[in-house]
């Protein structure tokens, strides 16, 4: 997957990878992607849900700023860039089973690309509550 945003500076003949410790426990999907929940560092509240490969991990690792794999538009995207909705990292965590991230960040405006503050407001689906 080849992005369309450079990141950082590199020094001549060096290459940006992944930690190599880290990329040997991720467990991607066919198209090489892992799931990542975006939660708000302070309240917990989920965000939205984005994909990233290695170097989209990579970047939000060492950027600071969360970076994603667009499925759609097939490129990297660093949220915040255009629309000035910052995801500001303070943690990543990889869950057991080395299948999905969890991305805790200091949201800035609307983390949803329809203007809502997360991705998961009003949309409800009613589900029978466990007595």
């Amino acid at each position: 997957m080849s992005g369309t945003q450079e990141t950082g500076t590199q020094q001549p003949g060096s290459v940006d990878v992944l930690d190599p410790r880290i990329a040997e426990r991720l467990k991607r999907d066919p198209a090489g992607l892992v799931a990542a929940v975006v939660q708000q560092y302070d309240t917990l509240e989920v965000l939205m849900l984005g994909w990233m490969d290695d170097e989209a991990l990579r970047r939000t690792l060492t950027e600071g700023r969360v970076t994603f794999w667009s499925r759609s538009r097939q490129e990297y995207w660093r949220k915040g860039d255009t629309s000035g909705h910052v995801q500001a990292v303070h943690s990543v965590h990889l869950d057991c089973d080395g299948d999905a991230l969890l991305v805790r960040v200091d949201q800035t405006g609307a983390a949803c690309h329809t203007g809502s503050r997360t991705c998961f407001d009003e949309r409800d689906l009613h589900a029978e509550k466990a007595v």
